[in-house]
């Protein structure tokens, strides 16, 4: 069996130049790097803004467990089969994180024969938008630092910073840590840490932002901390979000690549979906939107997570308005959600999950069925994909496609777009188009106008299947502070575990009634949400003990081993 990498550079690509003319984009448009990637400049926007938006398909999946649920390749096979069938179709997927790639998911191109490429430029690096992500959040806080340590004209009290340091690395050691140590020529002591970068609330800002001067705008009002009279003090106090915004000047516009089948794709920001809003951009969406019939989109890890954000979040600030959704789901997933397996990422696979059981498959289903009724609530058509391993049976896969319409779903259908690309998923394309041809009735969950408890009550209660919440007393203050402040109208951004519908990522299937922690509450202004960490959520993962970056090496030719 070819690996993922070796699959990939058997691919014909053809220029990027090419895929930009076939969907509509002006050579002055673009901006090359080498022949396989380029960044589309926002001017396309103005000069498109009189056409009419194509269908807006968003691709999400049930609770993700470490056997892995395939969305990304169904993102990616569901576009390049749309293409297959006759309609003129984009993909718009996130800039994956070094951390993962390094770490111990891997990377986020998609797999098999439904992957974009080059594969190797979208896991390292791509264009180098996080890195300049990562420089204009370190700067911020350079100049907070400095500016206390330079007289502190603002009355900044140092007890109330909030911005830490970002890196792009999965490193759980620079989660805590002690800086402006060594003398008064280093600065002044004081705790702090690091979060990976794509957890930044400039990642946030990217991936939300609409144009140039709006970008501008939003990183001025990013707060770091507050004076000792209690006021915020935003990126514009100290005089940093133009410059700032001078490093994001390139990283604004988004990536166009192509699968591997020539598809156009779009790879634009990266917030992670259990810390951040977990989407796309914005602009990517938009651009992709004008030049297209259709656009398939991602939202991070599971519906609870990354399509609850896209709704509320994305879709809120954008004003786009989905047509419909696709729940990815696998049977052998679904079976590790009754509870009766334990699967650990790196080791065996237990035997017992590629072996017909129609009792945990059926247990596991209740996954199924709250992620289909948690999309429903936003009233959007729901399609399920059922990303097909060899293992499966006819009897499995009949029984989740009962369960599936039985909970409100417009049909479940095969995919198999990994083994066969495109040609595996025109049944999936199919049933896509009927359900995006249907009348949405999207809402959103909760009004900008309730009071901030009451909508994480309903996000906590509606899509996890909480009983209760309980706040520590530093979440009821920053509440408090941040209702008087006038934050109280932002919408909400649950940063969680992505492995459970609930805060523990121990309980599977459909947990019910139990109490919520949300131990900590953080402003993100800029990006326009308030953003709750539930539980024991970090903002800065760690290793495993056999990170993947064991296994990547460059040969003497140049050419990478190991990615996948």
């Amino acid at each position: 069996m070819l690996t993922d990498l070796e699959i990939a550079r058997r691919a014909r690509l053809v220029p990027i130049k090419t895929i930009a003319k076939s969907l509509g984009l002006k050579e002055k448009e673009l901006y090359l790097y080498g022949d396989y990637k380029a960044k589309v400049s926002l001017l396309s926007l103005e000069r498109l803004k009189n056409r009419k938006n194509g269908k807006y398909i968003d691709v999400t999946a049930i609770t993700p467990t470490p056997l892995g649920e395939g969305k990304t390749v169904t993102t990616i096979g569901l576009a390049m089969s749309l293409n297959r069938i006759g309609k003129r179709t984009a993909v718009c997927i996130r800039q994956p994180s070094l951390g993962p790639v390094f770490g111990i998911k891997g990377g986020a191109a998609g797999g098999g024969y439904s992957q974009v490429v080059p594969m190797e430029d979208v896991n390292l690096h791509l264009t180098g938008d996080v890195h300049a992500v990562g420089l204009a959040h370190n700067l911020c806080a350079a100049f907070l630092d400095n500016s206390i340590l330079k007289g502190n004209p603002l009355n900044i009290d140092p007890s109330s910073i909030m911005w830490r340091r970002v890196v792009d690395v999965s490193d759980r050691f620079l989660r805590n840590i002690k800086i402006g140590l060594g003398g008064s020529q280093d600065g002044f002591p004081r705790d702090s840490g690091f979060d990976i970068t794509v957890a930044s609330e400039v990642m946030a800002i990217l991936a939300l932002t609409s144009r140039l001067e709006d970008l501008r705008k939003r990183l001025g009002w990013i707060v770091l901390a507050t004076t000792k009279e209690g006021r915020p003090v935003t990126a514009e106090d100290i005089k940093v979000a133009g410059a700032m915004t001078v490093l994001l000047k390139d990283a604004i516009k988004p990536n166009l690549l192509q699968t591997i089948e020539n598809t156009p794709c779009f790879v634009h920001a990266g917030p992670f979906a259990n810390i951040a809003h977990g989407n796309s951009s914005v602009i990517a969406d938009k651009i992709a939107l004008k030049l297209s019939e259709y656009v398939i989109t991602e939202s991070g890890f599971g519906a609870d997570c990354g399509a609850e954000k896209f709704f509320n979040i994305k879709c809120r600030i954008s004003g786009l308005r989905p047509d419909c959704v696709v729940l990815v789901c696998t049977v052998r997933a679904l079976k590790m959600h009754s509870g009766k397996f334990t699967v650990v990422a790196g080791k065996p696979l237990d035997r017992r999950l590629l072996q017909e059981n129609l009792e945990a498959l059926e247990q596991g289903c209740t996954n199924l069925e709250k992620q289909i009724e948690n999309m429903k609530l936003f009233g959007v058509p729901v399609v399920v994909a059922i990303n097909k391993f060899t293992t499966d049976t006819k009897r499995e896969i009949e029984l989740i496609r009962k369960k599936a319409i039985k909970a409100g779903a417009e049909d479940a259908v095969l995919s198999e777009v990994w083994a066969k690309g495109s040609k595996g998923g025109r049944d999936l394309a199919r049933a896509v188009v009927r359900a995006a041809e249907k009348k949405s009735s999207f809402k959103f969950l909760y009004s900008l106008n309730w009071p901030i408890k009451k909508k994480v009550e309903i996000i906590a209660k509606k899509i996890y299947g909480a009983g209760s919440i309980r706040y520590e007393d530093i979440a009821r203050a920053k509440i408090k502070l941040y209702t008087k402040l006038g934050y109280d109208k932002l919408p909400i951004c649950m940063a969680k575990t992505h492995l459970s519908l609930s805060h523990d990522p121990k309980l599977k299937g459909r947990p019910q009634g139990f109490t919520l922690p949300i131990r900590d509450v953080r402003a993100s202004v800029g990006a326009g949400f308030l953003y709750f960490l539930c539980g024991q959520m970090r903002t800065m993962p760690g290793l495993p003990s056999h990170p993947a970056g064991e296994r990547i090496d460059i040969d003497s030719d140049g050419k990478i081993t190991g990615l996948f």
